[in-house]
């Protein structure tokens, strides 16, 4: 009989992929809403956006989700209160940030050439600030959403006047469309090399197709 110590880690509850489990499944249990019909809410949180249309190279994803299975985001992101991110009052209220943030992802969606906004949908979850980080942590790990993994720059904002130095997000060469983008210095990727870069992701790294949360 061996006298080794076991390796058995005893479980933690207050681990913190534990409790950004806790957080992520919490979300995955909201109900899922049509993007273009999401009414006007306060909070701060966490959110996931599906996608169920036919652009080229989304297949997988766009049919993980159809018939209101909702199973492979293809964003997720977060919204905190101003002044979070500076260590601000901790007892300030957060308003609609969480609204705002998605309603502008919307407004991107809208501008895209190629994209239908009827095509999109979202489920979020107005968490305190301190575990919002977190659950948007373990939610990106666990489904590696495209737009987050490798296609960059959907939930960028206009910089500015006189701030359009920068390359145009690999986003905007894909679905073009919101004005600001075109003013940013062009990228040497075309659309069809970078539709034929997602198709090579999604083949080898597919979607999850469950909505468990493990943090083993």
């Amino acid at each position: 009989m061996s006298d080794k110590k076991s390796s058995v880690v005893p479980f933690n509850p207050l681990d913190k992929r534990h409790l950004g489990e806790s957080v992520g499944q919490a979300m995955l249990r909201q109900p899922v809403f049509p993007l273009e019909e999401l009414e006007a809410f306060q909070g701060a949180g966490i959110y996931a956006i599906y996608y169920t249309g036919d652009f080229e190279g989304y297949e997988v994803i766009a049919e993980a989700n159809r018939n209101d299975a909702f199973r492979a985001p293809i964003y997720v992101g977060k919204a905190v209160p101003s002044g979070a991110r500076k260590g601000g009052d901790l007892e300030a209220k957060p308003g609609k940030v969480l609204f705002n943030r998605i309603k502008q992802h919307l407004k991107s969606v809208r501008e895209a050439e190629n994209l239908d906004s009827n095509d999109f949908h979202c489920r979020y979850l107005i968490v305190d600030d301190i575990w919002i980080p977190l659950g948007e942590s373990l939610l990106i790990a666990k489904f590696n959403p495209i737009w987050n993994k490798l296609i960059d720059g959907f939930g960028n904002h206009d910089p500015g006047k006189g701030r359009h130095k920068g390359m145009r997000p690999r986003w905007d060469v894909l679905h073009p469309g919101r004005a600001w983008a075109e003013k940013c210095e062009p990228r040497s990727e075309s659309s069809s090399q970078i539709t034929s870069e997602i198709k090579d992701y999604l083949r080898n790294n597919p979607p999850s197709t469950d909505n468990v949360l493990i943090t083993s």
